[in-house]
Protein backbone atom coordinates (compact mmCIF):
# COMPACT_ATOMS: atom_id res chain seq x y z
CA UNK A 1 0.00 0.00 0.00
CA UNK A 2 1.54 3.18 -0.96
CA UNK A 3 1.71 6.23 1.53
CA UNK A 4 -0.48 9.52 0.86
CA UNK A 5 1.05 12.22 -1.38
CA UNK A 6 3.09 15.20 0.00
CA UNK A 7 4.35 17.80 -2.61
CA UNK A 8 8.31 16.96 -1.60
CA UNK A 9 7.53 13.52 -2.79
CA UNK A 10 5.94 14.34 -5.68
CA UNK A 11 9.20 16.39 -6.58
CA UNK A 12 8.81 20.03 -5.15
CA UNK A 13 11.51 20.79 -2.48
CA UNK A 14 10.85 23.17 0.54
CA UNK A 15 11.76 26.78 -0.61
CA UNK A 16 12.38 27.86 2.40
CA UNK A 17 15.14 25.39 2.87
CA UNK A 18 16.86 26.47 -0.63
CA UNK A 19 16.38 29.95 -0.75
CA UNK A 20 18.69 31.36 2.49
CA UNK A 21 21.93 31.31 0.34
CA UNK A 22 20.29 33.75 -2.55
CA UNK A 23 18.47 36.12 0.01
CA UNK A 24 21.94 36.61 1.75
CA UNK A 25 23.21 38.16 -1.99
CA UNK A 26 19.95 39.54 -3.14
CA UNK A 27 19.07 41.45 -0.18
CA UNK A 28 22.15 43.19 0.01
CA UNK A 29 21.35 45.10 -3.72
CA UNK A 30 18.27 47.08 -1.90
CA UNK A 31 20.96 49.42 0.01
CA UNK A 32 21.78 50.47 -3.57
CA UNK A 33 19.25 52.57 -4.20
CA UNK A 34 18.76 53.64 -0.46
CA UNK A 35 18.00 57.45 -0.27
CA UNK A 36 17.34 57.31 -4.13
CA UNK A 37 14.82 57.33 -6.07
CA UNK A 38 13.56 53.75 -6.48
CA UNK A 39 14.62 53.01 -2.94
CA UNK A 40 12.92 49.91 -2.05
CA UNK A 41 10.13 50.83 0.42
CA UNK A 42 9.85 46.82 1.63
CA UNK A 43 11.70 43.79 2.48
CA UNK A 44 11.67 40.85 -0.41
CA UNK A 45 8.92 38.33 0.78
CA UNK A 46 5.42 40.10 0.16
CA UNK A 47 3.57 39.73 -3.05
CA UNK A 48 5.30 42.95 -4.71
CA UNK A 49 7.88 44.94 -4.06
CA UNK A 50 7.20 48.98 -4.18
CA UNK A 51 10.20 51.73 -5.21
CA UNK A 52 9.70 54.97 -4.02
CA UNK A 53 9.49 57.21 -7.17
CA UNK A 54 8.75 60.28 -5.26
CA UNK A 55 6.58 62.85 -5.16
CA UNK A 56 4.01 60.81 -3.29
CA UNK A 57 4.30 57.72 -5.88
CA UNK A 58 5.20 54.28 -5.51
CA UNK A 59 6.14 51.76 -8.65
CA UNK A 60 4.74 48.31 -7.26
CA UNK A 61 6.76 45.29 -9.40
CA UNK A 62 6.16 41.59 -9.40
CA UNK A 63 7.64 38.88 -11.23
CA UNK A 64 5.68 34.97 -11.71
CA UNK A 65 5.51 32.51 -14.38
CA UNK A 66 2.72 29.48 -15.08
CA UNK A 67 5.15 26.88 -13.74
CA UNK A 68 4.04 23.33 -14.85
CA UNK A 69 0.91 23.82 -15.94
CA UNK A 70 2.53 24.25 -19.31
CA UNK A 71 2.89 20.25 -19.31
CA UNK A 72 -0.74 20.23 -19.21
CA UNK A 73 -1.29 22.76 -21.93
CA UNK A 74 1.32 20.40 -23.47
CA UNK A 75 -0.06 17.02 -23.37
CA UNK A 76 -3.47 18.68 -24.36
CA UNK A 77 -1.93 20.25 -27.14
CA UNK A 78 -3.26 23.78 -26.26
CA UNK A 79 -1.73 26.93 -25.81
CA UNK A 80 -4.36 29.64 -25.74
CA UNK A 81 -5.02 30.10 -21.69
CA UNK A 82 -1.61 29.75 -20.57
CA UNK A 83 -1.20 33.62 -21.46
CA UNK A 84 -4.29 34.64 -19.39
CA UNK A 85 -2.92 32.74 -16.48
CA UNK A 86 1.01 34.71 -16.47
CA UNK A 87 -1.17 37.60 -16.49
CA UNK A 88 -3.33 36.80 -13.78
CA UNK A 89 0.05 35.51 -11.79
CA UNK A 90 1.52 39.12 -11.67
CA UNK A 91 -1.20 41.40 -11.90
CA UNK A 92 -3.11 39.46 -8.61
CA UNK A 93 0.00 39.82 -6.73
CA UNK A 94 0.45 43.50 -7.42
CA UNK A 95 -3.09 44.20 -6.27
CA UNK A 96 -1.91 42.80 -2.71
CA UNK A 97 0.03 46.15 -2.23
CA UNK A 98 -2.91 48.48 -3.29
CA UNK A 99 -1.25 48.73 -6.93
CA UNK A 100 -2.96 49.30 -9.82
CA UNK A 101 -0.94 47.15 -12.73
CA UNK A 102 -0.29 49.24 -15.55
CA UNK A 103 2.05 47.05 -18.06
CA UNK A 104 3.74 43.07 -18.35
CA UNK A 105 6.55 42.28 -19.67
CA UNK A 106 6.55 38.61 -20.82
CA UNK A 107 9.94 36.07 -21.17
CA UNK A 108 8.85 32.61 -23.48
CA UNK A 109 11.60 30.45 -23.34
CA UNK A 110 11.16 27.74 -25.98
CA UNK A 111 12.92 24.49 -27.06
CA UNK A 112 12.07 25.47 -30.91
CA UNK A 113 10.08 28.04 -32.25
CA UNK A 114 6.68 26.98 -32.92
CA UNK A 115 4.80 29.72 -35.02
CA UNK A 116 1.19 28.25 -33.82
CA UNK A 117 2.45 27.72 -30.43
CA UNK A 118 3.50 31.23 -29.97
CA UNK A 119 0.33 32.52 -31.57
CA UNK A 120 -1.54 30.65 -29.05
CA UNK A 121 0.50 32.63 -26.23
CA UNK A 122 -0.32 35.67 -27.49
CA UNK A 123 -3.78 35.44 -27.77
CA UNK A 124 -3.87 34.26 -23.68
CA UNK A 125 -1.90 37.33 -23.19
CA UNK A 126 -3.81 39.43 -24.88
CA UNK A 127 -6.94 37.96 -23.00
CA UNK A 128 -5.48 38.36 -19.76
CA UNK A 129 -4.29 41.85 -20.09
CA UNK A 130 -7.32 42.76 -21.61
CA UNK A 131 -9.33 41.40 -18.39
CA UNK A 132 -6.58 43.26 -15.78
CA UNK A 133 -6.53 46.36 -18.36
CA UNK A 134 -2.98 46.36 -18.78
CA UNK A 135 -0.64 46.58 -21.55
CA UNK A 136 2.19 44.21 -22.65
CA UNK A 137 5.33 47.16 -24.35
CA UNK A 138 7.04 44.29 -24.96
CA UNK A 139 9.29 40.82 -23.96
CA UNK A 140 11.64 38.34 -25.01
CA UNK A 141 11.38 35.02 -26.94
CA UNK A 142 14.25 32.83 -26.29
CA UNK A 143 15.35 29.67 -28.28
CA UNK A 144 17.20 27.02 -25.90
CA UNK A 145 16.87 23.93 -27.65
CA UNK A 146 19.50 22.36 -24.91
CA UNK A 147 18.18 23.68 -21.71
CA UNK A 148 14.23 23.38 -22.47
CA UNK A 149 12.75 19.92 -22.30
CA UNK A 150 9.40 19.06 -22.74
CA UNK A 151 7.12 15.86 -22.79
CA UNK A 152 7.23 15.61 -26.62
CA UNK A 153 9.58 16.56 -29.10
CA UNK A 154 10.35 20.05 -30.09
CA UNK A 155 7.57 21.40 -27.46
CA UNK A 156 9.02 22.75 -24.57
CA UNK A 157 8.05 25.77 -23.24
CA UNK A 158 8.58 27.84 -20.05
CA UNK A 159 6.76 31.47 -19.81
CA UNK A 160 7.22 34.14 -17.36
CA UNK A 161 6.12 37.70 -16.92
CA UNK A 162 7.47 40.86 -14.85
CA UNK A 163 4.34 43.55 -14.34
CA UNK A 164 4.51 46.92 -12.68
CA UNK A 165 1.80 49.04 -11.06
CA UNK A 166 1.40 52.11 -9.51
CA UNK A 167 0.65 52.53 -6.07
CA UNK A 168 -0.98 56.42 -5.94
CA UNK A 169 -2.99 57.06 -2.61
CA UNK A 170 0.07 59.26 -1.51
CA UNK A 171 2.46 56.55 -1.84
CA UNK A 172 0.61 54.54 0.73
CA UNK A 173 1.30 50.86 0.46
CA UNK A 174 -1.73 48.37 1.41
CA UNK A 175 -0.13 45.41 4.08
CA UNK A 176 -2.54 45.58 6.58
CA UNK A 177 -1.61 48.05 9.20
CA UNK A 178 -4.88 48.92 10.14
CA UNK A 179 -5.82 45.62 11.02
CA UNK A 180 -8.20 45.22 13.87
CA UNK A 181 -9.56 42.54 16.19
CA UNK A 182 -13.07 41.31 14.31
CA UNK A 183 -12.27 42.39 10.83
CA UNK A 184 -14.09 40.59 8.23
CA UNK A 185 -12.23 37.99 5.72
CA UNK A 186 -14.03 37.94 2.67
CA UNK A 187 -13.35 35.44 -0.04
CA UNK A 188 -13.50 35.76 -3.79
CA UNK A 189 -13.69 32.32 -5.64
CA UNK A 190 -10.86 30.98 -7.68
CA UNK A 191 -12.08 29.30 -10.91
CA UNK A 192 -10.31 25.66 -9.99
CA UNK A 193 -6.58 24.91 -9.41
CA UNK A 194 -5.24 28.22 -10.78
CA UNK A 195 -1.25 28.12 -11.37
CA UNK A 196 0.19 26.53 -8.11
CA UNK A 197 0.46 23.06 -7.00
CA UNK A 198 0.66 21.28 -10.97
CA UNK A 199 2.84 19.09 -9.71
CA UNK A 200 1.35 17.28 -7.16
CA UNK A 201 -1.70 17.14 -9.18
CA UNK A 202 0.18 15.48 -12.57
CA UNK A 203 1.64 12.73 -9.87
CA UNK A 204 -1.71 12.39 -7.71
CA UNK A 205 -4.02 11.85 -11.22
CA UNK A 206 -1.81 10.92 -13.69
CA UNK A 207 0.28 8.83 -12.00
CA UNK A 208 -1.05 7.19 -8.84
CA UNK A 209 -4.45 7.65 -10.13
CA UNK A 210 -3.95 6.20 -13.28
CA UNK A 211 -6.73 8.94 -15.46
CA UNK A 212 -5.30 10.07 -18.58
CA UNK A 213 -5.94 14.06 -19.57
CA UNK A 214 -8.86 12.83 -21.76
CA UNK A 215 -10.65 10.91 -18.43
CA UNK A 216 -13.27 12.40 -17.22
CA UNK A 217 -15.13 10.73 -13.92
CA UNK A 218 -18.47 11.99 -13.30
CA UNK A 219 -17.51 14.78 -10.74
CA UNK A 220 -16.18 16.72 -13.28
CA UNK A 221 -17.98 18.74 -16.46
CA UNK A 222 -15.32 18.20 -18.78
CA UNK A 223 -12.09 16.57 -19.15
CA UNK A 224 -9.27 16.02 -16.48
CA UNK A 225 -6.99 18.07 -18.84
CA UNK A 226 -9.48 21.10 -19.72
CA UNK A 227 -10.19 21.61 -15.72
CA UNK A 228 -6.71 21.26 -15.18
CA UNK A 229 -6.47 24.45 -17.88
CA UNK A 230 -9.02 26.44 -17.00
CA UNK A 231 -7.56 29.81 -16.41
CA UNK A 232 -6.43 31.49 -13.28
CA UNK A 233 -9.29 33.93 -12.18
CA UNK A 234 -8.08 37.81 -12.69
CA UNK A 235 -9.51 40.11 -9.65
CA UNK A 236 -7.80 42.91 -10.58
CA UNK A 237 -11.46 44.68 -11.45
CA UNK A 238 -12.80 44.12 -8.08
CA UNK A 239 -9.52 44.92 -6.29
CA UNK A 240 -9.26 48.36 -7.81
CA UNK A 241 -13.00 49.22 -7.00
CA UNK A 242 -12.40 48.07 -3.42
CA UNK A 243 -9.04 50.27 -2.95
CA UNK A 244 -11.09 53.15 -4.12
CA UNK A 245 -14.46 52.59 -2.58
CA UNK A 246 -13.69 50.65 0.54
CA UNK A 247 -12.21 52.79 3.19
CA UNK A 248 -12.32 50.06 5.34
CA UNK A 249 -10.27 47.63 3.23
CA UNK A 250 -6.97 46.76 5.24
CA UNK A 251 -5.32 43.84 3.49
CA UNK A 252 -5.47 41.51 0.25
CA UNK A 253 -4.17 38.54 0.24
CA UNK A 254 -3.51 36.39 -3.16
CA UNK A 255 -3.98 32.61 -2.14
CA UNK A 256 -1.70 31.05 -4.39
CA UNK A 257 0.83 27.65 -3.46
CA UNK A 258 1.05 27.61 0.56
CA UNK A 259 -3.08 28.27 0.18
CA UNK A 260 -4.53 30.10 2.83
CA UNK A 261 -1.29 30.34 4.90
CA UNK A 262 -0.16 33.39 2.67
CA UNK A 263 -2.40 35.26 4.82
CA UNK A 264 0.53 35.13 7.42
CA UNK A 265 2.55 37.33 5.06
CA UNK A 266 0.62 40.22 6.01
CA UNK A 267 2.68 41.76 8.88
CA UNK A 268 1.39 41.79 12.44
CA UNK A 269 0.11 39.10 15.36
CA UNK A 270 -3.55 37.75 13.98
CA UNK A 271 -5.46 34.41 13.94
CA UNK A 272 -7.17 34.11 10.98
CA UNK A 273 -10.11 32.50 11.21
CA UNK A 274 -11.96 30.96 8.80
CA UNK A 275 -15.17 30.16 10.15
CA UNK A 276 -16.98 28.60 6.57
CA UNK A 277 -15.92 27.99 2.97
CA UNK A 278 -18.04 27.39 0.08
CA UNK A 279 -18.12 23.78 -0.95
CA UNK A 280 -14.72 21.78 -2.78
CA UNK A 281 -14.63 22.24 -6.34
CA UNK A 282 -14.51 18.31 -7.79
CA UNK A 283 -10.84 18.71 -9.36
CA UNK A 284 -9.79 19.13 -5.61
CA UNK A 285 -11.50 16.37 -4.27
CA UNK A 286 -10.82 14.31 -7.23
CA UNK A 287 -6.50 15.00 -7.10
CA UNK A 288 -6.73 14.50 -3.14
CA UNK A 289 -8.78 10.90 -3.53
CA UNK A 290 -6.10 10.02 -6.69
CA UNK A 291 -3.14 10.02 -4.33
CA UNK A 292 -5.00 9.76 -1.31
CA UNK A 293 -3.53 13.39 -0.20
CA UNK A 294 -3.93 14.53 3.03
CA UNK A 295 -6.37 17.44 3.72
CA UNK A 296 -3.67 19.50 5.43
CA UNK A 297 -1.16 18.65 2.36
CA UNK A 298 -4.29 19.99 0.09
CA UNK A 299 -4.58 22.92 2.00
CA UNK A 300 -0.97 24.02 2.16
CA UNK A 301 -0.53 23.00 -1.88
CA UNK A 302 -3.95 24.38 -3.27
CA UNK A 303 -6.18 27.45 -2.63
CA UNK A 304 -9.00 24.81 -2.66
CA UNK A 305 -11.85 26.66 -3.85
CA UNK A 306 -10.91 30.96 -2.79
CA UNK A 307 -8.65 32.43 -4.98
CA UNK A 308 -8.47 36.06 -3.16
CA UNK A 309 -9.20 36.93 0.38
CA UNK A 310 -9.86 40.75 1.55
CA UNK A 311 -9.74 41.74 4.50
CA UNK A 312 -12.21 44.55 5.68
CA UNK A 313 -13.74 46.64 8.63
CA UNK A 314 -16.91 44.51 9.71
CA UNK A 315 -18.97 47.86 9.02
CA UNK A 316 -18.21 47.54 5.82
CA UNK A 317 -18.58 43.78 4.84
CA UNK A 318 -21.66 43.87 3.35
CA UNK A 319 -20.89 46.61 1.08
CA UNK A 320 -17.58 45.11 0.20
CA UNK A 321 -19.52 41.85 -0.63
CA UNK A 322 -22.25 43.67 -2.64
CA UNK A 323 -19.47 45.74 -5.08
CA UNK A 324 -17.38 42.39 -5.92
CA UNK A 325 -20.37 40.83 -6.54
CA UNK A 326 -21.31 43.88 -9.07
CA UNK A 327 -18.30 42.34 -11.07
CA UNK A 328 -19.70 39.01 -11.15
CA UNK A 329 -17.31 37.45 -8.98
CA UNK A 330 -18.54 35.08 -7.05
CA UNK A 331 -17.60 36.41 -3.04
CA UNK A 332 -18.38 35.52 0.53
CA UNK A 333 -18.03 36.16 4.46
CA UNK A 334 -15.29 33.40 5.33
CA UNK A 335 -13.99 34.18 8.48
CA UNK A 336 -12.54 37.01 10.91
CA UNK A 337 -9.44 38.54 12.18
CA UNK A 338 -8.48 37.87 15.80
CA UNK A 339 -5.68 39.51 17.73
CA UNK A 340 -2.92 36.97 19.16
CA UNK A 341 0.40 36.66 20.51
CA UNK A 342 1.43 34.20 17.80
CA UNK A 343 0.42 34.73 14.01
CA UNK A 344 -1.80 31.84 12.86
CA UNK A 345 -4.42 30.33 10.72
CA UNK A 346 -7.29 28.30 11.80
CA UNK A 347 -9.38 26.38 9.58
CA UNK A 348 -12.33 25.51 11.48
CA UNK A 349 -13.92 23.90 8.93
CA UNK A 350 -11.43 21.41 7.65
CA UNK A 351 -10.30 21.31 11.49
CA UNK A 352 -6.83 22.23 10.89
CA UNK A 353 -4.45 25.08 11.98
CA UNK A 354 -1.52 26.94 10.17
CA UNK A 355 1.52 28.14 11.25
CA UNK A 356 4.88 28.51 9.38
CA UNK A 357 4.47 26.98 6.24
CA UNK A 358 2.31 23.95 7.40
CA UNK A 359 -1.17 22.73 8.65
CA UNK A 360 -1.82 20.54 11.38
CA UNK A 361 -5.37 19.15 13.21
CA UNK A 362 -6.65 21.08 15.31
Amino acid sequence: MTSGLTYEESGVANTGDVLSGLLVWVNQTLTFRKGRVGDSRMDIGFYANVLDLGHGIGLAISTDGVGTKILIAEMVGKYDTIGIDCVAMNVNDLICVGAEPIAMLDYIAVHRADPRILEEIGRGLYAGAEQANISIPGGELAQLGSMIGGLKPDAGVDLVGTCVGIVRRNGRILMGQDIEDGDVILGLASTGVHSNGYTLARESLFTRGGFTIESQPSTLQHPIGDELLTPTRIYVRPALDLLESCPGLRALAHITSDGFLNLLRIPGSFRYVIQCLPPTLPIFDLIQNAGDVSTAEMYRVFNMGIGLCAIVASSEAESAIHLCASHGFPVSRIGVVRRSDDPEVVLEPAGLRGEGDLFTTL
